[in-house]
Parts: structure tokens; sequence; C-alpha cells
């Protein structure tokens, strides 16, 4: 009788049953660290979670029980014959001979023995992975169901500037130009439905890296990955975005792709920081809120001790699309900047609070910018766009880098002088984000271009510039009547959708608070991995608040980060440590320091003993 290796007897129940969905992946919970290790791999996920891909999320780990299948599928390949997963093998092959019998040559039967093969290797990971199969499926339902319902597209006030610049590049002075570049590149296919349906493949594809780090990564079982998706996927604002010819969904997908890298790989490689830089740069670039986001990744990087190597190749990485642009924008304009617009969305928060009786040796210049607080408009936001804002008292365009100038310094020294009237702004604006309800705000007219409505509003005929109005252009993007037209009952399900099932402000709190629940179990290393997406979905609820207002579509991108910090919060590790924390409470003995796993290090031999 031999005695099986720990390796061999942590997997005796799945190597029986190597050929089913779930076996393969139970090496998920077999690592352990202890708690003020120091090592690079911080929680379990088999001996090579860390160093595969996203893409190899749905693939089955190696282990002992399937490697003879595994043999076999790559010599039946050598010859051109269909391989699928386990038992899924006849399936394919008659699916492959199916497809051959009406194929001619040998390019006809190797097509059809790839197309026999792919179609087994979709139905394999369907059964690998039955609940988010359900979930994505729906979701991508739930999408086309809204494309159906409201043709081609939906626009936000926003929508024509990004589409002014896209018909003709030039840098905006109010917002960095990145998404414009999407809309430019879609532009030869005269499509708002494409733009659309690329940014609804956008959010489908956040779920799926959500699921396949929570899955494959962090040793999630399927139920609870999928759960973690739900927020996103199937909240009805989140898909409403989605459909809007706006950033928000562009720059929430590139945040998460850096997240996603970052996270998989436990020691990047050179490529995959510059990966990551690139990434981020071009997130930057898309919404100015990308700058603390490279901030967040970097002092991830110095706290995992991942190296000044791979912190400055992904610095330098992230700077090239920026200082490029950058470049771009001081040839044009005569400044080395990204915009025109920090500080006069500076004074915007300032607008709110700024009472010039309390700030000594203001220049006479900003005189103007003061309103008395009896004057002063409700919303911090009319500070830049109502008629009666201060801003308009300044000659010129209003984006001048004169006005900006001013406004910053404006800004500044309210805040300075106002320290405490600051922070309470700040502060109503960010817990405003935890209100059960979603109220009107900050008026109907902007608040309805958030919702699937009964009709469409017209496009409005804006100047743009000397030459074209906003109507004009969306018209000749489309090469044709680019007006939205609701068509029923299509649009009706999305309406009734919307008014049910959503993320309500009081759950991304609860969500938020079961990242940090996570954290805390792993305080003594700044609450492990799941420290990057907490972070972050903190950071980009707080930046809009802390330096122009509260809006809902701001909210949005937390999500999908706030979502995958609240799933790593159930890894193996975190509930060993919650259990030994209330085994302690409790005053019952049991184990709290590390992971329970053989005492004999994985891969050590162990010798037979032969029965006598």
């Amino acid at each position: 009788m031999a005695v099986e290796s720990p390796r061999g007897a942590e997997l005796k129940g799945a190597a029986a049953d190597a050929g089913t969905a779930e076996t393969t992946e139970v090496t998920a919970g077999t690592g352990a660290v202890g708690e003020g290790s120091g090592t690079a791999r911080d929680t379990p996920g088999g001996p090579d979670a860390g160093n595969g891909s996203p893409a190899d999320a749905e693939t089955p780990s190696a282990d002992a029980g399937n490697g003879a299948v595994k043999a076999d599928m790559k010599d039946r390949a050598k010859d051109g014959a269909p391989s699928g997963d386990g038992g899924e093998a006849p399936t394919g092959g008659a699916t492959a001979a199916a497809l051959d019998a009406t194929a001619s040559g040998p390019l006809g039967r190797r097509i059809a023995y790839w197309l026999g093969a792919r179609a087994t290797g979709t139905w394999a990971r369907v059964r690998r992975h039955p609940i988010f199969s359900v979930i994505i499926a729906t979701a991508a339902l739930l999408r086309v169901v809204a494309m159906v319902g409201y043709q081609p597209v939906m626009f936000f006030n926003d929508s024509f500037d990004y589409l002014h610049v896209a018909m003709g590049l030039y840098p905006h002075p109010l917002r960095p130009d990145g998404y414009s570049f999407l809309l430019w590149a879609l532009k030869p296919f005269h499509s708002f439905a494409l733009v659309a349906a690329v940014q609804h493949l956008m959010g489908l594809g956040m779920g799926v890296m959500i699921y396949a780090l929570l899955r494959r990564k962090f040793g999630l079982p399927g139920w609870g990955a999928s759960l973690a998706t739900v927020p996103v996927l199937f909240d009805a604002y989140q898909i409403q975005l989605e459909h809007l010819v706006l950033s928000d969904t562009t720059f929430t997908f590139l945040v998460m792709c850096a997240v996603t890298l970052l996270l998989w790989h436990d020691r990047p490689s050179w490529k995959i920081a510059l990966a990551i830089g690139l990434i981020v740069g071009f997130s930057w670039l898309t919404r100015s809120v990308g700058a603390p986001v490279l901030l967040g990744v970097l002092a991830f990087m110095l706290i995992r001790r991942m190296g000044w190597r791979t912190m400055a190749i992904t610095a330098a990485a992230c700077a090239l699309p920026v200082l490029s642009y950058m470049t771009w924008y001081k040839v044009d304009s005569g400044k080395f900047a990204i915009t025109e617009s920090n500080g006069i969305f500076l004074y915007a928060r300032a607008y709110k609070f700024a009472d010039c009786h309390k700030m000594h040796g203001l220049p006479v210049s900003e005189y103007p910018l003061c309103t008395e607080p009896a004057n002063r408009l409700p919303n911090s936001q009319d500070g830049i766009w109502n008629a009666a804002s201060p801003l308009n008292r300044f000659p010129g365009t209003r984006f001048s880098p004169e006005n900006n100038a001013a406004s910053n310094d404006f800004a500044k020294r309210a805040i300075l002088a106002q320290p405490g009237d600051y922070l309470k702004v700040v502060a109503h604006d960010f817990f405003r984000v935890f209100r059960w309800d979603r109220t009107v705000f900050p008026d109907k007219a902007t608040y309805s271009q958030y919702e699937f409505g009964k009709k469409s509003n017209a496009l409005p005929d804006w100047r743009m510039d000397a030459d074209s109005t906003a109507s004009g252009e969306a018209r000749a993007y489309e090469h044709g009547d680019a007006r939205t037209r609701v068509i029923e009952p299509f649009g009706g399900v999305m309406r009734g959708y919307q008014d049910v099932v959503y993320l309500r402000g009081t759950m991304l709190g609860g969500v938020l608070l079961l990242g940090l629940g996570g954290m805390v179990a792993l305080w003594r290393r700044f609450g492990g991995e799941a420290l990057l997406p907490w972070t972050l979905a903190t950071g980009l609820l707080l930046a809009p608040a802390a330096t122009a207002e509260f809006d809902y579509r701001y909210v949005l991108p937390a999500v999908p980060l706030a979502a995958l910090a609240a799933g790593m919060a159930f890894t193996p590790e975190v509930r060993h440590r919650l259990d030994g924390w209330w085994r302690r409470l409790r005053g019952r003995p049991g184990p709290a320091g590390a992971l329970d796993v053989p005492s004999e290090p994985v891969g050590r031999k162990v010798p037979e003993v032969t029965a006598r």
C-alpha cells in the first residue's frame, strides 16, 4: 500500500472524476501564506495561478488526473482531429463529421474540424461554468433589448463635444480626447449602433474579468464569483450608461483591464508592466480622473514590493501617451497641458461655499468671481453652466487659459481660507452616493438623460463652431437620421426593468464594507490584493466630490472595482483568518496562523509503506 503525497491527498476526491467540470478548479485552495510572510503570492491559487493570463480563466488547471486526457487531446490535435474537454470529445467529433460531410478538399476538412473543435470547446466551458453562463447570456440579452428598443444610440449633453472632436481631431479644452479617438476610429462604419454595441461588449467584458479573477485566481466557487458580477451585468443604469455616447464605459473598461492584469500576475514581467502603464495612460486621456488611478497602481506596486524596475516601466509607459497628447496640445494651443478646465471645475466646487470676506489678499482681477451667499445658485455646477455664473463676467471664451488660471487660483484661496467648509461640502457629496433613494439631481432635464425615456428629444442645434451644429455632425457621423427612436415594446421592457433592477446607493455602501471587512482580516499586509480595487473604487467616488460635484454617472465606474473587492473578501485565506479570530473569541483552540495545508511541502517525495 502506497502513501499518497500531500498533493495527491488533497486532490484525492478530485482526481477520481477528472473529466467533470469542477474537478480542475480545486487547485485554487492549495496555497498557504503566513500573516507576515512578505511573499509574492498572497492568496491560494495553485502553483501557476499567478503566472497565467486572463485568457486561461476558462481552461482547467493541470493535475495528475487529467494529464493522460490532455496528452491524448494533444496527439489527436496533431492529426487534425477535433479535441474537446474530457468526455465532450464525442460531441465535437459528431459536429466535425457533420460539417465534413458538406466540405470538400483539405481546406474544407480543416475548417470543419476547427468549427467542430470550437463548438465543443464552447459547450465545455458552459458546462464548467453553468451559473455564470446563464448570467452572462441573460446580461447580453438585456443589452440586445436596449439596442433594439433605443435605436441607434442615446445622447447626453456632453456627447456632442466628443462627437465634434471625432469629426475633426483637435485637443478639446474642456475634456481630454481619449473617447473621441474611439468615435473617430469607428467613424468609417457610420453607425452609432456599432458604438453602442462596442460599449455593451465592454460592459460584458468587465463582468467576465471579475468572474475570471475571483474564480481562477482567488479560488471562489462558481456561484460566489458569479454573484460578484451581478451589480455590473444587471444594473439598469449601467446598461443605459453603456448605451449613451459618453466616455464613462470606456474609462471603466480600461481601468478594469489594468487592474485585472496587475492582480493576475504576482510578479509582472516588463511586458505586463508596459501594458498596464499604457492602459492607465489611455484611461487618463479618456477621463482626467485617470491620474489618481496611476497613483493607486504605483502605490499598490510599492506595497507589494514588485520592484522599482516594474514601477518605473509602468510610469514611463503611462507617460508616453499622456506626454504625446500634451505635446499635441502645446502645438495646437500654445500650452503644455491636457485641458483648460481643471481650475474651472475646482471653482465650481468652491463656488458652493467661497466667501470673499474670509479670503485675505485676493487679487482685484478675481473679484468678479465673488458671490454673496444670498445670491448664490443652488448647485456647484451652476458656477460653470448657468447663465448667471460669475464666470460669464469675464470676456472671451469660458474655457480660456486666462479664465482657467484665475478660477484655479480663486478656488485654492477659498479652500485654504475655509478648509472646514470645503470638507463639509466634500463629505456631503461623498455620502450622497450611499442614499437609498435615487432622487432627481441636479435638475430634471439632466436626470432624465440618465434614464430610458418614453420618447426621445430632437437633436440640439447648438453651434459647435462656425461651420457645424450638433445635430448636423450627428447626421454626418451616422450618414442618416441619428435621432434616438424608441421602439416598443422593447423600450417599455427596459423602462420597467430600470424602475426595479438597479444598485441602490446603500447597497453599494454594503459592497464596499464587505471589501473592507476582507481587507481587515489581512491587515498585516495592508489588506492583501483587495487593496487595489477597493482603494480605486473609493477614490473614484471621492474624486468628483473633491474636485467638482456629485453626479450619478460618476458613481457607476466604481461599481466593478467595489464588486471585485467584495468578492475577494471571501477567498479561502480571508475565511480562514476570520475563522481563527472567531475561534479565539469563543475560547476554542484551533489553527489561526496559516491555511490548513499538508505538513510536507508540495512536491516532496513520500516513501512507500508496504503492507505486511
